[in-house]
């Protein structure tokens, strides 16, 4: 079985690395780490492939793959796995019905949940009644980290440390390449 972490990472932080360890321990599933090149529901300036080497700086010991595809379902649909899980964080998951086709999702993969101490269940339990298929969902708690990758942005924009909140192999390509110096806001948290 695989475990698949999709998303922008621009760039990958420390909640992504804790996010894959926890999952990878509580389920015993290789984590795959797909890195949306084009994502259709944001922005993104800086290029797949460099959003790539972030992660790959950020996850030495796993797979790292691009995702050419705009939408999740439309990944799962052409994606080489047979019934993986896919891990989203709460936050997220209250969003699912928003997503293109959530019950196709939910047909190709089992969503596996990302929950912080003291998150509200009912909005969870909101989602999840609109379902067809519930069972395909898991929550599962994590420690919460309070960073985003914006955050991380902002913070390189105005010239602040984020050693403590990505990996040091990606603040080091950061601060090398100069990435996000000139980042100004806009995009969606993540």
């Amino acid at each position: 079985m695989t475990a698949l972490l999709g998303g922008t990472f621009n760039p990958p932080h420390n909640g992504h690395v804790a996010l894959a360890a926890t999952a990878e321990e509580r389920f015993g599933e290789e984590v795959v780490v797909l890195v949306a090149v084009r994502p259709g529901h944001k922005e993104v300036e800086l290029d797949g492939d460099v959003r790539a080497q972030l992660a790959r700086a950020a996850f030495p010991d796993r797979e790292v793959e691009t995702d050419p595809h705009g939408r999740t379902v439309d990944m799962l649909k052409a994606g080489r796995w047979r019934e993986p899980r896919f891990l989203i964080g709460a936050d997220e998951f209250c969003d699912f019905l928003t997503w293109k086709d959530p019950e196709g999702v939910l047909e190709r993969a089992r969503l596996a949940v990302a929950t912080r101490p003291g998150y509200p269940r009912d909005r969870l339990d909101s989602v999840l009644a609109q379902l067809s298929r519930p069972e395909r969902v898991l929550f599962f708690e994590i420690e919460p980290l309070p960073i985003s990758s914006r955050d991380v942005r902002e913070r390189v924009a105005r010239g602040e440390e984020v050693s403590g909140f990505v990996p040091p192999a990606v603040a080091r390509l950061i601060s090398e390449r100069g990435l996000y110096r000139g980042y100004t806001g806009g995009e969606e948290r993540t």
